[in-house]
């Protein structure tokens, strides 16, 4: 039995480690933000409204149907609806009624309105895939700095790893007077300087964990790992402007949206010219009464059966309604709606530009970090053997210590600058990439 139970415990215990400890992707911390993020819910609550909006608009293609019934008790002095003559006597009544009406024609308001309202629902559906992007841009941002502090947390231990080295054979070299005392202070406060910029590192690090953290939403979590290896960066890759804007333009939800306000605020004006057409209608009505003052010739109320069916009365017609003036509001509602409109195709406009001009930055950057990444390739392998040269040297006399923590520190440059400049060009090609078409993110 308490082999069972200590089994049990180990398992249990196990799991929560593995739970713990778990490992995120790009894409997973992508696909956890967005199912969690609370500006992606209200985005699609405006979706659901202008749905709604929109299945409204072709219910209002029905008839309109209105019923109503009332009470009276009627005092003192009032007229008798059997005679019409005034008495003094109190009684009550009843009324109900049934009215319908269907618009034939009003200038293609409704039909319009239709239109208008479902171009508005596809571009909230497109403001939804919008706020995902944004997200997912950002969650890649804070991603790719952590990786940029953990390999400035590893290029620094490495520094480290090299100071203590030196630090310890400064220290037997002293001991058997080979080296002055000088050359160990400044052996110590090169090592101290190390472990203070570890320190420096680590924290941010562990800022930009929680910046990734508060991008997910990720509740009750205070450390995260991700994934260790990324693909490699692609230094040799081409991107043209033109085929990348052709590209982005026909799928970027932003632009997409505005397109779709665009088309919408075409149809809303359409709509308000309705209002300078005549509208046609059809109506109909169903109304009967009851009386207590209604009595036959003994004196007796008639009853409410007999009443209801007597007092009966139908209408039916049709209604044109002719707009001639009413202080040229309605031409002045079109004026609005037209500006309104060509504002929207303005606003398109703007957005193209706007897309326009980031795709040819990133391309434009995307060439120069390719050159810069190249170069810094060939400064690390430099610097390192600059730095393996002043090592051997130093250990046999030739040079100073100082001159040996110049070569360290440009060495150690040169590998956060190449580290720096490698993640930056990794973002650049994801972004291309979204652009492109491809899908870098699991938005849905």
């Amino acid at each position: 039995m308490n082999l069972k139970i200590n089994i049990t415990t180990f398992l249990l215990l196990a799991s929560f480690l593995g739970f713990s400890q778990e490992v995120w992707t790009l894409e997973e911390c992508v696909a956890y933000a967005i199912e969690h993020n609370l500006q992606v819910k209200n985005t699609s609550y405006n979706n659901e409204s202008s749905k709604e909006s929109y299945r409204q608009s072709i219910r209002d293609l029905l008839p309109s149907v209105s019923g109503s019934t009332d009470y009276t008790i009627r005092y003192g002095r009032s007229a008798d609806p059997q005679t019409n003559d005034y008495v003094n006597t109190e009684f009550f009544s009843n009324n109900y009624s049934l009215n319908a009406s269907l618009d034939l024609f009003r200038g293609f308001q409704k039909m319009n309105s239709i239109r208008a309202s479902k171009f508005i629902y596809k571009a909230t559906q497109e403001d939804i895939l919008q706020e995902k992007f944004l997200l997912a841009f950002r969650v890649m941002s804070a991603f790719y700095d952590i990786k940029f502090f953990q390999g400035l947390v590893n290029n620094t231990l490495e520094q480290l790893e090299i100071s203590q080295a030196n630090y310890d054979l400064v220290e037997k070299q002293v001991e058997l007077g080979l080296m002055a005392g000088a050359d160990l202070y400044e052996a110590e406060s090169n090592l101290l300087g190390d472990k203070f910029l570890l320190t420096q590192n680590r924290n941010q690090l562990t800022n930009a964990k929680l910046v990734l953290l508060q991008e997910m939403n990720l509740i009750g979590a205070t450390d995260i790992e991700i994934q260790e290896t990324l693909e490699e960066t692609l230094p040799n890759r081409e991107v043209t402007l033109d085929s990348l804007y052709r590209s982005a333009r026909g799928f970027v939800p932003l632009v997409k949206a505005q397109e779709y306000r665009v088309s919408a605020a075409k149809k809303q004006m359409q709509a308000t010219r309705g209002d300078l057409f005549p509208s046609l209608s059809l109506f109909a009505g169903y109304g009967t009464s009851y009386f207590e003052t209604n009595v036959d010739e003994d004196g007796n109320v008639i009853p409410f059966k007999t009443q209801f069916n007597d007092n009966q009365s139908k209408f039916v017609g049709a209604q044109l309604n002719i707009p001639i003036t009413n202080g040229w509001a309605n031409h002045s509602r079109v004026k609005q709606q037209k500006i309104a409109y060509m504002q929207a195709k303005n606003n398109l406009e703007i957005q193209e530009q706007e897309l326009f001009k980031l795709l040819q930055q990133l391309v434009q950057d995307n060439r120069a970090l390719i050159a810069e990444y190249e170069q810094s390739l060939q400064k690390v392998d430099a610097q390192e053997l600059a730095f393996t040269i002043a090592q051997k040297r130093y250990e046999k006399g030739l040079i100073n210590a100082l001159e040996l923590f110049q070569a360290k520190n440009l060495f150690g440059v040169a590998q956060n600058e190449n580290l720096q400049v490698g993640l930056r060009l990794k973002v650049n090609q994801s972004t291309i990439d979204f652009y492109s078409g491809l899908p870098i993110f699991n938005i849905n």
